[in-house]
């Protein structure tokens, strides 16, 4: 029998978005590690936020719906409330009833500047690692360091001279064919923060930051993130920053690709009582690593264990929204990036704990 195509809506439902989502939904448990994080912030929001006054938008719904937007990979906050609108899984994960009303987009322009000055990121990726190390996730021994370029939000046209008049003409004016440029005299004017470099040899430079993380080698898991200008030095200044507040065993390891073979580097780490496991350079005359750590076996593993780091910077490009920010700003961008971290830490444990 043929059914009837009804075009008039029914009035109610009484079904709760709580029965429509199927029970092993990947988002169920990446819904209760996230709540469960966001609990241990609670002392933190109490002293954002004035005790009298209208109510706020919870941040506990923002940052569920920002992590909704890395998860899948919605490309701006106003597509995100679009989806709010009608998605009903969305609606669900962030905390939305049917009936309650969808928030204007600048709610993130205001609140943004708040979750900034409040450490929010690095307070929900930490949360996040203590609950992975109550699971028994994490290694405190052996480690694997990397880094990551991030393209600015800023055209090759606004990387103008320093001392140049602004109010000089147009940018699309400008002719740069044969023009000399470099960080100590050009700036960009769009995001004066950026800088302009290339990865190698052969590489287009471009306007970007630096990422960089550390993983802990038993699961891959991101332990530790750090966001900074694109320099020469970044990299192995980020490294040692980073397993300077890192909780670790009494003796660790700490692999990395060969940039970070430096004598300099090595020594900071053997200061710090981690062995460093990193690749040896063959374009230099010698290596800062000799025998004594390349013929252990911890080494050989080392090796193989640091290529896993590339799958966090490879989801973080790819779902995640780190291959070029839309934000200026180091301080932003390290915001975004180091949240984004957070959301790979949870898809990672996810997968960890309930294997399909």
């Amino acid at each position: 029998m043929r059914g009837t195509d009804r075009n008039q809506s029914t009035m109610f439902s009484y079904v709760s978005p709580e029965a429509r989502i199927p029970a092993d939904h990947p988002l169920r448990v990446t819904r209760e590690m996230a709540n469960r994080a966001l609990v241990r912030l609670d002392r933190k929001f109490r002293g954002l936020y004035s005790q009298t006054g209208r109510p706020s938008i919870p941040p506990e719904q923002l940052l569920r719906a920002l992590l909704l937007q890395v998860l899948y990979t919605i490309r701006s906050e106003r597509m995100l409330m679009e989806q709010l609108e009608y998605n009903l899984l969305f609606r669900w994960f962030v905390g939305l009833e049917m009936d309650d009303r969808v928030w204007d987009v600048t709610v993130f322009t205001k609140n943004r500047d708040r979750l900034l000055r409040g450490e929010i990121a690095e307070a929900f990726f930490q949360a996040v690692l203590v609950e992975a190390r109550e699971k028994g996730l994490l290694s405190d021994e052996h480690f694997t360091v990397d880094g990551t370029l991030i393209e600015a939000w800023a055209g090759q046209k606004s990387f103008r001279p320093k001392d140049e008049d602004p109010g000089g003409g147009k940018a699309t004016e400008r002719d740069f064919h044969g023009e000399r440029r470099k960080n100590d005299t050009h700036a960009s004017t769009t995001d004066p923060e950026s800088r302009l470099y290339r990865k190698g040899k052969g590489k287009e430079a471009k306007l970007c930051f630096m990422g960089h993380v550390v993983t802990e080698n038993r699961n891959g898991l991101v332990v530790a993130a750090k966001t900074t200008l694109a320099t020469g030095t970044a990299e192995r200044d980020a490294s040692v920053a980073m397993m300077k507040r890192l909780p670790r065993g009494r003796r660790s390891t700490l692999g990395g690709d060969k940039g970070y073979d430096t004598e300099a580097h090595v020594r900071d780490l053997r200061e710090l009582g981690v062995t460093p496991h990193v690749a040896q350079n063959d374009t230099r005359r010698s290596s800062a690593i000799d025998d004594r750590t390349t013929t252990h076996v911890g080494y050989e593993i080392s090796q193989r264990k640091r290529k896993a780091v590339e799958q966090v910077f490879g989801w973080g490009k790819t779902v995640g929204p780190i291959r070029k920010t839309k934000y200026r700003g180091r301080d932003r961008v390290g915001w975004m990036f180091t949240f984004t971290q957070a959301a790979y830490n949870l898809v990672r444990m996810r997968n960890l704990l309930c294997p399909t």
